[in-house]
């Protein structure tokens, strides 16, 4: 018994050793590989076999990482504070970049995305916030896109999920819509007034022109107040009777 314990420890550490060498990558993860600290090469996908104590390697995943940016306070240009959060999408293009060009790629990025977030909307007023987003992703995505190119990262979008206001700045928002609103309704009755009055111009200019005109328009009002039920009847009396009384007898 005692002369199989050195075959035993040999087995068990020939298995440990192989256990060590022998590295399996998925389709989606890649291998960095150091020869005694120094960049060999990117193996992967499939089976990668290393030489125990003298090469290690660090697995790196391609797929997209869908990152939440935690809430940021931003003053906005037009001094309105508000919390703002977004999500980003990147994902590895460069394995060897992404390991030795930053410690932490992950952090990194949350970390870029934060400042770039508080940046590019502290440049906007509140309105373009809430009304021109996709151009604000857009603009958020390129310049996180080119500060992490030198970290092999590819920020492939970014979306603003929320802009959260206070309370005292949704009831400010409340009122500013209700005055736009009845300045809308304001303009538009003045605009319906105005052209009411050019019709009622061109109407009278078309009468005066054509007594038989006018004489139809009379006799067409007193038929009118003629078919209404009511208790009293104002007859109008007309205006060219008027001017034959005030004509001089000489005349």
């Amino acid at each position: 018994m005692i002369e199989l314990l050195p075959t035993v420890f040999i087995i068990a550490v020939g298995v440990i050793i192989l256990a060590r060498s022998v590295r399996i990558l998925r389709e989606y993860d890649r291998g960095v590989v150091f020869v005694l600290g120094r960049f060999w090469k990117v193996k992967g996908p499939g089976l990668v076999l290393l030489v125990p104590m003298v090469q290690q390697m660090v697995k790196v995943g391609l797929r997209t990482v869908v990152m939440d940016v935690p809430s940021q306070d931003v003053i906005s240009k037009d001094n309105v504070s508000v919390r703002v959060s977004a999500v980003v999408y990147f994902r590895v293009i460069d394995p060897k970049l992404a390991i030795i060009a930053v410690e932490d790629f992950l952090q990194a990025v949350n970390q870029i995305s934060q400042t770039t977030l508080r940046s590019v909307l502290g440049q906007h007023d509140l309105d373009e916030m809430l009304s021109a987003r996709t151009q604000l992703n857009t603009d958020i995505q390129s310049i996180l896109d080119e500060h992490t190119d030198a970290w092999g990262i590819k920020v492939s979008n970014v979306e603003i999920k929320r802009v959260d206001l206070d309370e005292s700045m949704i009831r400010a928002i409340a009122r500013q819509a209700e005055a736009e609103r009845e300045r809308r309704a304001k303009v538009i009755y003045a605009d319906g007034e105005l052209q009411a009055a050019g019709k009622f111009l061109e109407a009278a200019q078309v009468l005066s022109s054509t007594p038989e005109a006018m004489q139809l328009r009379y006799l067409q009002t007193l038929s009118q107040i003629a078919g209404d039920r009511t208790s009293t009847i104002v007859f109008p009396f007309p205006l060219d009777w008027i001017r034959n009384f005030q004509k001089k007898p000489s005349e």
